[in-house]
């Protein structure tokens, strides 16, 4: 059955001359829409006023104003967007809202793609904005930053006053503040769809999650006042309606969409304590997937991804406010029908935006893979996870999805009217990634994917006892509760060396750090040089115990190794990796790439041996092809998955003539043994052949013959390195 038309090709068809719209210049008074010189940071920053950590949490984050980012390719793109926040005008943001209030909109035209004058979403692309500015204020301490904010809180403030005072219509509560009159909150509740009506509350959720940025991030006390005006109004428009009738509210495609609405209110109930906050989280109850996630039930086939993804974090934080279990294993399970099942090799998931059939990954290939949201919500879903439960497999996702996808998804090039970041991300042959995005839900999280990447490097224990580690950032952890500072120097993606050095502090604390499940080419730790003894295994926690002092360095070397990935449903159609790295295959062709690599194995049997470097970093060459990181943003098109040709039983030069036929898994002969590689000797890589084509034999997959011929070519073969 086909589905409905996606909200990208409707941009696709729609944007034209909105999107391109010219940008005003300021008035005298808009000082926050300035685009000259930024004057430099102050010392001081506003006081922040973050959602308080709940007793459920056994870690917690770090304020994004404790962490800053060191040099490197994640600060790179990360000033890329500040330089957007700085210039983009506070008035073209504004413009809807100030039109649907009756206010002057000051010759300013709104930003265009989705947020037009007369689009059905317009206004989430301010809310998304707020955050951008807060974040970058929260990460930078620039007063420019901190004057956009308040200008744009403020006149958001107006304009929620004028539609209470005098809105044609008038809205049912004063609370209410959007960029368009009710209506559409009014028709979803007899169940009008998608086009006539486009996720109402999806876009109050991004208004209401931006004021709360805007208040927690930069202290900002008005945005809490007006947030929880708009808290108020929804528990008026939905406190009345049945249950009956709100589930099939929100089983409706993409009118139904509500984002991370259960979210939003359960962290605006944390800061105002009211219980209304609460009861309107809970209408936003999706029970029959609620349900059958709570129970392990994969029910998501054929739904749209980012639809369902924000609202299990929105359960995890009621599960943080009530108790309640099913909350919580339901966020759980949820987050393992995703992450790996329906995960393509960049951590991206969803075809068209819909989540297709559990392990078809491989079936599914296409250009319009991997919607960029939907990542930067998985991403969000698994460190509230971790707060809960510290398995070490959230943080490996996490890595995944922040080194290949999002930082992927920006462009390497300024951009001053656009964010440059990507919608899809496909994952089929030679093609390439479609950057700008002004408008769109990409376009929105985009901005804020890029000014946050610090905010789950490091976590601390609730007790205060333990830093975890998570990821290999360049990054400045400042502690005052503890008083430490910690300095994190390292070039990644670029290398798995690092070092970890006390700045500032002393006492006795628990260093968690995580050994990644790539690193099978070691982990090796010292401290002040001296090196420790505890076993590394990868896809877990090492912990360092001591009593720190000043000076102290902790060097940790996690050598890359090339690997490849398998897709679940065909192990076929793989990936190349070097470390965390996705590598991709620089290829205008459109047709599949065929590579075969077991003909060069040497005993160490190490795709090194057929991958060889290319003289640029994190640069190699294989089958006249260049492989380049994945995180490299231009428009070149490049084969992120390539199809795996090993026809025949080969040693070397060897040729046993013998199909190399796959088992009831789909792995092949060779696939098989060479994952038992090194061999420390050729009798030994004989002896594992022997051994492995016996139970080929025993299986029907060789003949006696076959199963000699194998044997008898591998004691001819000469794999030494």
């Amino acid at each position: 059955m086909p589905q409905p038309p996606t909200r990208r090709r409707l941009l696709k068809l729609a944007a034209g001359a909105a999107a391109a719209a010219p940008l005003v210049s300021p008035t005298p008074s808009a000082y926050a829409d300035a685009t000259g010189p930024v004057p430099p940071a102050v010392p001081v920053r506003a006081a922040a006023a973050p959602v308080p950590a709940p007793p459920t949490w056994a870690v917690r984050p770090f304020p994004l104003d404790q962490v800053t980012l060191g040099d490197g390719v994640f600060r790179r793109k990360r000033d890329l967007m500040l330089d957007y926040a700085r210039a983009y005008p506070a008035d073209r943001i504004l413009a809807v809202f100030r039109a649907n209030a009756g206010l002057d909109t000051r010759g300013a035209e709104p930003p265009g793609g989705w947020e037009t004058s007369d689009g059905n979403l317009r206004g989430h692309y301010a809310g998304h904005f707020l955050t951008l500015v807060a974040q970058a204020y929260a990460d930078t301490g620039e007063a420019a930053f901190k004057a956009k904010l308040d200008h744009l809180v403020g006149a958001l403030g107006e304009c929620q006053q004028a539609l209470a005072e005098h809105g044609s219509p008038r809205p049912t509560h004063p609370g209410y503040l959007a960029a368009y009159p009710e209506t559409q909150f009014i028709l979803l509740e007899s169940y009008t769809t998608y086009p006539t009506i486009w996720a109402p509350y999806y876009t109050c959720h991004k208004i209401m999650r931006g004021l709360l940025d805007a208040h927690t991030l930069a202290g900002n006390a008005q945005a809490l006042t007006i947030a929880s005006k708009m808290g108020d109004w929804v528990h008026s428009r939905l406190g009345r309606l049945p249950k009956a009738q709100l589930e099939r509210m929100w089983s409706i495609y993409i009118a139904g969409e509500y984002g991370g609405m259960n979210e939003v209110l359960a962290d605006l109930y944390a800061l105002t304590g009211r219980e209304e906050h609460l009861a309107a989280a809970r209408c936003f109850d999706n029970t029959a997937l609620l349900t059958a996630c709570s129970e392990a039930r994969d029910i998501l086939e054929g739904r749209h991804a980012n639809q369902h993804i924000p609202q299990f974090t929105g359960y995890l934080r009621l599960f943080d406010a009530t108790g309640e279990k099913e909350y919580a294993d339901a966020a759980r399970n949820f987050w393992g029908m995703v992450a790996g099942p329906r995960t393509y090799s960049l951590g991206g998931t969803g075809q068209g935006e819909m989540f297709r059939a559990r392990g078809a990954i491989a079936a599914t290939l296409d250009d319009n893979n991997a919607e960029t949201c939907a990542t930067y919500n998985m991403l969000k879903l698994t460190r509230q996870l971790f707060f809960h439960r510290q398995d070490p497999a959230y943080m490996d996702y996490y890595e995944r999805g922040l080194t290949n996808h999002i930082l992927a998804s920006r462009r390497d090039a300024p951009g001053a009217d656009s964010p440059e970041v990507t919608y899809f991300v496909g994952m089929s042959p030679g093609t390439r990634r479609e950057y700008d995005n002004t408008g769109t839900c990409c376009g929105g999280t985009g901005m804020e994917n890029h000014t946050k990447y610090q905010d789950s490097v490091y976590f601390c224990s609730a007790d205060g006892n333990a830093l975890y580690v998570n990821l290999s950032l360049a990054s400045t952890l400042r502690w005052p509760e503890r008083g430490f500072v910690v300095e994190q120097a390292s070039v990644f993606p670029a290398e798995g060396v690092r070092t970890l050095t006390i700045r500032e502090g002393s006492g006795r604390l628990d260093v968690r750090l995580r050994v990644p499940s790539w690193a099978t080419a070691g982990f090796t730790v010292t401290v002040n040089g001296v090196r420790q003894r505890a076993e590394a295994i990868p896809g877990s926690y090492l912990t360092l115990s001591r009593n720190w002092r000043r000076g102290d360095r902790i060097q940790i070397a996690t050598p890359y190794r090339l690997r490849i990935e398998r897709a679940l449903d065909d192990p076929a159609v793989q990936s190349v990796f070097y470390g965390p790295v996705l590598l991709v295959a620089r290829s205008q062709e459109r047709q599949w790439s065929a590579f075969s690599f077991y003909k060069d194995f040497t005993l160490r049997g190490d795709l090194a041996d057929s991958i060889e470097p290319e003289g640029r970093p994190m640069h190699f060459t294989t089958h006249g092809l260049t492989l380049a990181p994945f995180h490299i943003a231009d428009d070149t098109r490049y084969h992120a998955y390539f199809k795996r040709s090993e026809p025949v039983v080969v040693f070397g030069t060897t040729d046993s003539g013998v199909p190399n036929r796959a088992g009831g898994d789909g792995l092949t002969f060779l696939d098989v043994l060479w994952e038992q590689a090194p061999f420390a000797t050729s009798g030994r890589f004989v002896r594992a052949v022997r051994a492995l084509a016996d139970g080929w034999l025993s299986e029907g997959l060789f003949t006696r013959t076959e199963r000699d011929r194998v044997v008898a070519a591998a004691g001819r073969a000469d794999l030494r390195p």
